[in-house]
């Protein structure tokens, strides 16, 4: 059977289905999903970043292709089946594989090929393309890992390519295969499981940089040397964190208002709106944080200034205390080069030296020097050097 005819079919029964959303529960994340096994196929790199890929019915896995190939030919011999496939870093010719067997637009292939780009939410046709920053702290360097998540979403099929270590998809296919009440919902329902698993990964990344932010606080008036590196190596992540979760609180909110359009189920939009209210949660802690830490950056920034203008103050005080000991030194060396003088001269061995017989000779030497002494005192007594 001819794969459009197919699809045309499948395309046909989703299209009469109301998808419906539900938040699923958030268990510790599990051990990272292995990869399929290698099968026979002569195409290697067909498999090579394909992390996952099965196909369900009614809520329950059906079939586990290894490869693309497989899972394209089983899709078309399944009718009414849903296929999730999951990647990791694609090369080019399996996006292009992917793009013409599920009519992906070029725009959206060229993005999830490129990555790097900012969360986003756009729709081509049937088919919902979505742009995801995971991010996960990580303990020993105390720093934020973020990661990039495309995901194509369509009539029968799910495609999440992963660029990055976090999220880990693993858990939210086990949890939506533990509940086929949920996964039979389709591939909408795959989609808001994703966004949920994204959003509940990034509470741990709030009370990671929570800490970090404490601990500087302290460092900050502890004055430790390396602080100011610190705040503007976490001022930079808060960025990219901020970056990473504020679109999605208009994503979400864009999401929430079609529903009306789509007929979706009111007991579903209660879940949608609370995974909402947890983004926008998010989304405030980071700009508090942002304001916290430059708040904290001025403070060092002063504490630094303090402490310079203390240093510096306390150079100069040593630089006067130094210069009137220098006086104190001066002062006393003229003092006692003045007798040193006279004694020298009349100390010289020449023989004709009118005052060497002159019988007031000596006590005129000694009043002199007494008189030049107490007279240089007294003047540097009076100027404060003594």
């Amino acid at each position: 059977m001819p794969r459009r005819q197919g699809r045309a079919g499948r395309s046909e029964h989703h299209g009469a289905r109301r998808y419906s959303w539900r938040r699923a529960a958030t268990p510790a994340p599990p051990p990272a999903e292995p990869a399929a096994a290698p099968s026979a196929d002569p195409a290697p790199q067909e498999q090579a970043s394909v992390v996952n890929a099965a196909l369900y019915r009614d809520g329950v896995r059906v079939a586990t292709p290894e490869t693309l190939t497989d899972t394209y030919r089983q899709l078309r011999e399944k009718p009414r089946t849903m296929a999730w496939i999951g990647l990791a870093r694609p090369s080019d010719s399996e996006l292009k594989s992917l793009a013409a067997e599920f009519d992906l637009h070029g725009l959206a292939v060229e993005d999830a090929l490129e990555a790097h780009q900012r969360p986003k939410l756009e729709r081509y046709g049937e088919t919902l393309f979505v742009v995801l920053r995971a991010a996960r702290y990580l303990d020993a360097p105390e720093e934020v890992d973020f990661g990039e998540l495309h995901v194509f979403v369509g009539p029968d099929f799910v495609i999440t390519v992963r660029h990055g270590a976090a999220p880990d998809l693993s858990s939210v296919r086990r949890r939506m295969e533990a509940t086929p009440e949920l996964l039979r919902l389709g591939p909408e329902a795959v989609l808001y499981a994703i966004l949920d698993a994204v959003v509940d990964g990034y509470a741990p990344v709030v009370s990671g940089v929570q800490n970090d932010v404490d601990e500087i606080e302290t460092e900050v008036f502890s004055g430790a040397p390396a602080v100011s590196r610190r705040i503007y190596e976490l001022s930079r992540e808060m960025v990219e964190f901020q970056r990473a979760t504020r679109p999605l609180v208009g994503m979400l909110h864009a999401l929430m208002a079609g529903f009306a359009k789509y007929g979706t189920d009111e007991e579903l939009q209660r879940y949608l709106r609370d995974v909402a209210d947890h983004v926008t949660h998010t989304s405030e802690r980071v700009d508090s944080f942002r304001q916290a830490l430059a708040d904290i950056l001025t403070v060092n920034a002063t504490l630094v200034t303090q402490q310079q203008n203390a240093e510096m103050r306390a150079l100069a005080e040593a630089g006067f205390e130094q210069n009137e000991e220098i006086k104190k030194i001066s002062a006393w060396a003229a003092i006692l080069f003045a007798p040193t003088l006279v004694g020298t001269i009349y100390g010289m061995n020449f023989e004709q030296m009118p005052e060497l017989s002159w019988s007031l000779g000596y006590p005129f030497a000694i009043g002199l020097m007494g008189v030049v002494c107490t007279g240089l005192y007294a003047i540097f007594k009076r100027r404060g050097w003594l």
